[in-house]
């Protein structure tokens, strides 16, 4: 029998059109939630709204950019007019710009990460947690409490080759983490993060395979991960089965490891 215990809740995905997000949302409507499935593009707006009831829940599509104060702001004051709170929030929205800090091609030029490149991921990955969570709160604390899960990465824990950006923003958003548990925990509101690691999305599958066999390599469990396995992750972080889980980073990575 599904659980359906976040029946009447609220819960905001931010990057719910695809992915990761797109699957947590979907755990969450069979959960029995209202679901406002936030990214920066309407192209996933029909059939996502359609997906959510089917699962069980109730959608709502908005297009919202975590770059952008006055949208977020305007998005979430839109949910609480119309479900009158919120009671989960799931900082999932991200981007990947790779490249190396400095790369030497023989005897040409050096080339390295540009600043547009650093701060285009810092901007998104890490202040657009703080610009969602930031507007979120205090409805969470008008409310009597709420959880707020953010989305770290393996990555941040030990440091990718050409992700200079990418791991110190997932490294920021585990640092934001803890220190929110610190202070929100006395408004009933939980804060904890989730450290995917290598999950089969559409980013991975376009990987070469010999690429992606490599990832496998590293990965005990021999196989990489897939969007349900963090989504179901997120599911049980906000249910009252976690209830004394505060300021934790939950690994999902199949038991992951760096090197031979």
């Amino acid at each position: 029998m599904e659980d359906r215990s976040f029946s009447g809740k609220t819960v905001i995905v931010t990057g719910a059109a695809a992915g990761i997000g797109r699957a947590t949302a979907l755990r969450f409507a069979r959960g029995g939630a209202n679901i406002a499935g936030w990214d920066v593009s309407d192209k996933a707006a029909t059939t996502f709204e359609t997906d959510i009831s089917a699962a069980g829940g109730q959608g709502l599509f908005q297009v919202v950019n975590v770059t952008d104060t006055a949208a977020v702001e305007a998005a979430v004051n839109k949910l609480v007019e119309q479900w009158g709170g919120i009671d989960v929030l799931i900082n999932n929205a991200g981007i990947v710009r790779d490249a190396q800090l400095i790369k030497k091609n023989g005897a040409g030029p050096m080339k390295g990460m540009l600043e547009e490149t650093w701060d285009a991921v810092i901007d998104v990955n890490l202040k657009g947690v703080f610009r969602v969570t930031r507007a979120v709160v205090p409805h969470m604390i008008h409310r009597g409490g709420g959880v707020i899960l953010n989305a770290a990465s393996v990555v941040a824990l030990n440091g990718n080759f050409g992700q200079t950006n990418y791991v110190a923003s997932k490294a920021g958003v585990i640092g934001m983490t803890r220190t929110w548990a610190r202070e929100l925990g006395k408004h009933n509101i939980r804060v904890n993060a989730v450290a995917p690691g290598f999950i089969a999305t559409d980013m991975l599958k376009s990987m070469p395979p010999d690429i992606l066999a490599d990832m496998v390599s590293h990965t005990p469990v021999g196989r990489v991960g897939t969007p349900e396995d963090v989504a179901n992750a997120y599911f049980w972080l906000a249910s009252d089965q976690a209830s004394f889980v505060h300021g934790t980073i939950l690994s999902v990575d199949g038991g992951v490891v760096i090197g031979t």
